[in-house]
């Protein structure tokens, strides 16, 4: 018995600290995806643990983007150190600027890693404005300035920045020129160049598909919201708002996936971002019905417990009026019965007084 009662304590306490932990990230995941009636348990967990699992999904986006992007940099640069070797000018950079012997932009079109704009003498913003919308329009490439080099690369969500004072000074790196630049790409320092441009794009990306899902999160919400309006439902915002989290695993889980598709084989989605929206909200509109349907078979029970209750007290309430009616005709019964046994009862006892005979008469 009382290893029973000590195997009993051991499980209680497990589940305790099951519901303590809380769902894993994993099961999350799976419950997401293939158990929407799942979503209000998650949903209770709290605002905090449905934005650390959302956080949790885009750091994996974010870390595939930055390894891809960081990528194609080292492409880029080891393509790139020949044709400065042999045909770009020569250029120099000391305290943040950039400068490159040529009065004219210079332009180039690469298959692989799409249009490069250089210009370093333009200050006009309209004229940077036009060189990002050309690079937008190809799709890939990069904007070489005086002061900063802008990134656009098709797996990512606009442009990325870079100011060559800020970057370049963390690395200790205030002034080169283009000889330096070839005996830097060919050294092993250029680690380091590498290191500094994953951490800021791995900054960057998560940071943009982060607020990017939250908003997304806002939208979905605020249909799932109208859906509730409609049904005559009701829910706190915060716990519709952690479901619309949830409801969007599946879209980037999707987008991780067409990333990845994208970088091997250069495959686009025109309207991807409806695509994302669309999935994640009829995920959201599939969860809201299927509490509503639960909704609508409490009330059900409810109703039926209810109907049960009134049947009871209807039959108790017959039962008692009957009992009422009976009890005057028992007792009338009873009275009947009792002067009955009395009369016997009496004449019985006169009977015995006339058959005894007078004790003095034997004498």
């Amino acid at each position: 018995m009382a290893s029973e009662d000590n195997k009993n304590k051991v499980e209680e306490k497990k589940e305790q600290y099951k519901n303590i932990k809380g769902i894993g990230f994993f099961k999350k995941i799976r419950y997401s995806i293939f158990k929407i009636e799942k979503y209000p348990e998650m949903a209770t967990e709290g605002f905090g643990k449905a934005v650390s699992y959302i956080a949790k999904l885009v750091i994996v986006l974010a870390i595939i983007l930055a390894v891809w992007t960081l990528y194609q940099t080292y492409e880029m640069i080891n393509q790139g150190k020949e044709y400065i070797e042999n045909e770009f000018p020569d250029f120099s950079y000391k305290d943040g600027i950039l400068t490159v012997d040529s009065q004219e932009s210079i332009t180039i079109d690469n298959e692989r890693f799409g249009k490069i704009i250089v210009d370093t003498n333009t200050d006009s913003e309209e004229e940077i404005n036009n060189y990002v919308n050309t690079i937008n329009d190809y799709g890939a490439g990069a904007l070489i300035l005086k002061d900063r080099v802008v990134l656009k690369n098709i797996t990512m969500i606009g442009e990325v920045s870079y100011n060559y004072k800020e970057s370049l000074d963390s690395m200790n790196l205030t002034e080169f020129t283009k000889q330096d630049v070839i005996d830097y790409v060919s050294g092993g320092q250029i680690n380091n160049f590498y290191f500094s441009i994953f951490i800021t794009l791995f900054i960057y990306s998560f940071a943009m598909y982060f607020i990017n899902t939250l908003w997304y999160a806002v939208i979905i919400s605020v249909i799932g919201y109208l859906a509730m309006l409609v049904l005559k439902m009701k829910m706190r915002y915060v716990a519709l708002f952690n479901m619309s989290i949830y409801a969007l695993t599946l879209s980037t889980i999707l987008n991780i996936v067409y990333l990845l598709i994208n970088i091997f084989t250069n495959f686009t989605i025109e309207y991807f971002s409806v695509m994302y929206i669309t999935v994640a909200t009829i995920y959201l509109l599939a969860a809201i019905l299927i509490i509503n349907s639960e909704l609508i078979k409490k009330q059900a029970e409810v109703m039926k417990i209810i109907e049960a209750e009134k049947i009871v007290k209807k039959e108790l309430k017959d039962k008692e009026k009957e009992e009422k009616e009976e009890k005057p005709e028992d007792k009338k019964e009873d009275s009947k019965e009792d002067k009955e046994k009395e009369e016997k009862e009496h004449k019985k006892n006169k009977g015995n007084l006339n058959n005894e005979e007078p004790g003095g008469s034997n004498a």
